[in-house]
Order: C-alpha cells, then sequence, then structure tokens
C-alpha cells in the first residue's frame, strides 16, 4: 500500500473537517450580539473555506485509493475535535475562540501531513496541504485578530 501515513491523515482530516464545519455551523446559528449583522456572514466564508477542503482532501484520498470515512456515526467515532450543545449563553468572543481552538488542531493536523507526505514522497499531497495549511494560519490570525488576540502560531 502506498503512502499509508498521507492516507491516515487524510482520513482524519475528512473527519475533522466535517466536525469543524457542524462547529462553525453551530456557532454562526446560535450567535447574538452588536457585531452580529458582520460576523454571521464572515462565518458563511469559513463553512465554505471548510466544505471546500474537505471535498478535495477526500477526493484525494479516493485518488489514492483510500475509503474517506462517511457516516456521522464514522465522524462521531474519529474525530478529535470536541463538540458540545448549542446554546444561546456565550458571547461572539467566546464563539470565536472555540473556532480559533479547532484551527489550531487543524494547523497541527496538516503540519503534520506535511510532514508525512513528503516523507512518504507523496508531493502532490504535500502541495494541498501546504496550501490548506496557509489558509488554516490566515483564518487564525484574521479570527484571533477580531476578539483582540495574537494568533500564537508560533507558541507551540
Amino acid at each position: 500500500m502506498k503512502y499509508p501515513k498521507t492516507k491516515e491523515v487524510l482520513n482524519q482530516l475528512v473527519a475533522d473537517l466535517t466536525q469543524m464545519h457542524m462547529i462553525v455551523h453551530q456557532h454562526h446559528w446560535y450567535m447574538r450580539g452588536n457585531r452580529f449583522l458582520k460576523l454571521h456572514p464572515y462565518l458563511d466564508d469559513v463553512m465554505d473555506e471548510l466544505a471546500d477542503q474537505l471535498d478535495q482532501v477526500s477526493e484525494r484520498l479516493i485518488a489514492l485509493d483510500g475509503s474517506p470515512v462517511s457516516t456521522l456515526s464514522e465522524i462521531a467515532a474519529k474525530t478529535k475535535i470536541k463538540d458540545e450543545k448549542g446554546n444561546w449563553n456565550e458571547t461572539i468572543d467566546e464563539r470565536y475562540g472555540k473556532i480559533v481552538d479547532g484551527y489550531h488542531y487543524l494547523d497541527d493536523l496538516y503540519q503534520k501531513g506535511l510532514e508525512v507526505s513528503d516523507e512518504e514522497g507523496d508531493y502532490s499531497t504535500n502541495d494541498m496541504f501546504t496550501g490548506f495549511h496557509t489558509a488554516i494560519e490566515k483564518r487564525i490570525w484574521m479570527m484571533s485578530a477580531e476578539i483582540n488576540k495574537a494568533p500564537n502560531i508560533d507558541a507551540k
């Protein structure tokens, strides 16, 4: 089997991008506050970007003869991003902070993907990971700035 570590990271990303999309969607639905009109549509863009990454990651996994997880039970079992029941009691800053936390996890996972795809010589997947890693770091910076925090990308 070619690229086993890369395929594992790709499938982990399928589960985690699906979970992250749902978390962003939840905060999109439950958001209230004085920045709602600006930030609610912004989360539409965030969800579109996550959906695009999910589709490309899944299709790359299939191109490598892999099988992406594709049921809610598989995703729930595989994801490493915590979820919680939606509520109306969080501020916009708290919501964005939770999204940024999830993005930090994705940033680390894309970094792992870069390392294993390079190690295994899968340079096409490595190129895809590079672009998504860069996009994730930009989202971390922008969303962190919105809640008056530093991105802390290099703090690890």
